[in-house]
């Protein structure tokens, strides 16, 4: 049974996206990003499925399977992960001249659940908001990891549900990096009700 690590990037003061929905504090950073870049790359190793929204699904797409990111150190692992994109929009889910992703279209958390349970290693949600805090919600969320970067934007979404009860996360390490990165990981306990 594979389990889920919601993976986010969230700026200082707490947010994953700002008011308009976008994440663009990452294109504020001045340097280089090779030591989590290395470090990403490892841990992709233990991840056999990636989940992503229709949005963040439009955003890797445009990226990940294009000759521009031939180069990164990431495109390869990344792109032989399996890929579940959840949209009830979309009627297809390419991914450049790679197999396409697999389209979930029904019950999201019915899905997340059959996804869980076909992978052994990591299944890994990135961006996606409203999705993981559908899975967090259902309980379905094992670990986060959140990359903490040294911007700070004002107002935005967060990472977990704005009605969610007070809950003890578990402390699994914290990691620093080049350009001020600092990677949180932690296990859930029990299930929160979020």
């Amino acid at each position: 049974m594979g389990h889920l690590v919601v993976q986010q990037f969230v700026t200082l003061d707490g947010f994953a996206a700002n008011l308009d929905n976008e994440f663009t504090a990452y294109e504020l950073l001045d340097g280089r990003t090779d030591e989590f870049d290395r470090s990403q790359l490892e841990w992709l190793d233990g991840v056999d499925a990636m989940v992503l929204g229709a949005n963040t699904y439009r955003l890797f797409v445009g990226y990940w399977p294009t000759p521009e990111a031939a180069d990164e150190v990431l495109t390869g692992p990344l792109n032989a992960l399996r890929r579940h994109v959840f949209s009830r929009t979309l009627s297809q889910a390419p991914w450049g001249d790679l197999p396409a992703a697999t389209l979930e279209s029904g019950d999201a958390v019915e899905a997340i659940r059959r996804i869980k349970a076909e992978n052994q290693g990591v299944v890994v949600l990135w961006g996606s908001l409203s999705l993981s805090r559908a899975f967090f919600a259902a309980g379905e969320v094992d670990e986060v990891r959140l990359v903490v970067m040294p911007v700070v934007i004002g107002a935005g979404r967060g990472v977990f549900p704005a009605d969610t009860d007070p809950a003890v996360l578990d402390l699994r390490g914290a990691q620093t990096f080049d350009d001020g990165l600092v990677e949180l990981h932690y296990a859930l306990r029990a299930a929160p009700e979020w």
